[in-house]
């Protein structure tokens, strides 16, 4: 370990009692990830009281609030393309014309998916692919206008992120080549899609940036650095990427120009599991080219980068760009998997300005307090004034808040039971984002795959 990582500087311990014992720790430099934001108001200092039992069975929501289901699969597309995708996964909302937002939203479906994307001619990568995208367009007052297949083919669409010129950049987190599970081209690369008129970017697989077991991108708005986190299951695990663009910020299909895909290195930390102090932070990070982006004959993580290795994280998942940096999150690490060290989650800084990475949220158990089952998933800013993190664990399955003075408190609780009386089961949240004004709360229940829009007093 480096020296810098010894040590937990401008350490801050933030810790409140939640619900059901929730708890979070900090360190000081989490608000910087608010500086300059919608979220940079000091409001929802304490979350908003508890969870009200659903009369539907569907979402618990606290007092005040209420949701409208917009979509839920198996039901009929708006566009008579066929029926909604199953598995909801990774979400953004853009804003449109006249008050108008529009929703892209991924389907996670491997090769056995339930209900597969529609295959629609133009919009198609692999016809063997069951995964992509659907776009809805809402208007003012939140009523679906519109819903339509946005990419299609594609397989595991896990994540993703949003650009500054306002695609949406699905990731497909597999890596199987033509010929495996029936695929007829290879897969593991990032689309781009529009959401408001899809037939402008087509089905176009940026291979410049990687072919890997993708989770999600941010993009650096000033300089258009695309970042790529990446959710390999086996050991070796997953690396954290940077693509620079030939044409950065160049906007919508730029980034088939290409570019140069590399690979962060830690000098000194192989695995970052094995770093548990909040705050710790690593100074000089290196960045090292890909050998082979299209990992034509080996996997990147298993590919050789040289003197210094690289460095590696067990499930690392949500990314997004929060004030001047990127922060990515592992949601959990398990010596049984073969990590070095265990922990429940955590939530990593990098400025690039500095070349600093920071550990800034650890989940327990080593916080004293913890989330109830474990791994913290998507994340996304809240214009509460802190953040909103989709859970991905078992048990009951819920949407959680946290404030900028650490408390976590419970947001919402998926109340669909996908299991039986006896041995009750609940899918994972997934797609946490918000309206363009703040307004609404967008998620996803990945199965049965449900999309919410949840109102209220968000900024009381």
């Amino acid at each position: 370990m480096t020296e810098s990582g010894r040590s937990a500087t401008r350490r801050q311990v933030l810790a409140g009692a939640g619900a059901a014992g929730l708890g979070i720790a900090f360190s000081g430099a989490l608000s910087e990830l608010f500086a300059g934001t919608a979220a940079a108001q000091p409001l929802g200092r304490d979350g908003y009281g508890p969870l009200v039992p659903d009369p539907e069975g569907l979402l618990d929501l606290p007092e005040g609030f209420s949701y409208r289901v917009l979509s839920r699969q198996g039901d009929e597309l708006r566009s008579g393309e066929g029926k909604v995708p199953s598995n909801h996964d990774g979400m953004s909302a853009f804003a449109g014309g006249a008050g108008r937002v529009h929703l892209v939203r991924n389907h996670e479906n491997r090769a056995g998916g339930k209900i597969p994307v529609p295959a629609v001619e133009g919009l198609t990568y692999d016809p063997a692919g069951k995964g992509g995208c659907t776009a809805l367009t809402l208007d003012a007052r939140g009523r679906v206008l519109s819903e339509r297949v946005a990419i299609a083919g594609t397989a595991v669409n896990c994540a993703g992120g949003p650009t500054p010129w306002g695609t949406w950049l699905t990731c497909e987190e597999t890596e199987d080549k033509a010929g495996t599970n029936g695929y007829t081209k290879d897969h593991g690369f990032i689309f781009e899609v529009d959401p408001a008129d899809p037939r402008r970017t087509g089905a176009v697989p940026l291979t410049a940036m990687g072919r890997f077991q993708h989770e999600a991108i941010a993009v650096d708005p000033r300089r258009g650095v695309v970042y790529e986190t990446e959710d390999a299951f086996e050991k070796p695990f997953g690396l954290f990427y940077r693509f620079l663009p030939e044409k950065p910020l160049g906007g919508r299909g730029s980034l088939r120009a290409g570019g140069r895909l590399q690979a962060m290195r830690v000098p000194g930390v192989p695995d970052l599991s094995t770093i548990q102090d909040i705050g710790a932070e690593f100074d000089g990070i290196e960045w090292v080219d890909v050998p082979d982006p299209q990992a034509a004959q080996t996997p990147i993580r298993f590919q050789d980068f040289g003197r210094g290795g690289i460095t590696h994280a067990q499930k690392l998942e949500g990314c997004y760009w929060g004030g001047r940096s990127v922060y990515f999150v592992s949601s959990f690490a398990r010596r049984s998997d073969g990590s070095a060290a265990d922990h429940y989650g955590q939530v990593w800084r990098y400025d690039p300005e500095c070349r600093r990475l920071t550990l800034v949220i650890v989940f327990g158990p080593d916080t004293d307090l913890q989330l109830p089952g474990e791994s913290p998933d998507n994340i996304c800013l809240a214009p509460s004034g802190g953040l909103m993190v989709c859970e991905d664990g078992e048990g009951a399955q819920h949407v959680y808040g946290v404030t900028r003075r650490g408390k976590v408190y419970a947001m919402a609780r998926n109340r669909q039971n996908i299991g039986t009386p006896e041995a009750p089961e609940w899918g994972e949240f997934a797609g946490v984002t918000f309206s363009p004004d703040g307004d609404t709360m967008y998620v996803n229940c990945y199965n049965p795959g449900t999309t919410f829009a949840v109102t209220g007093p968000w900024r009381r």
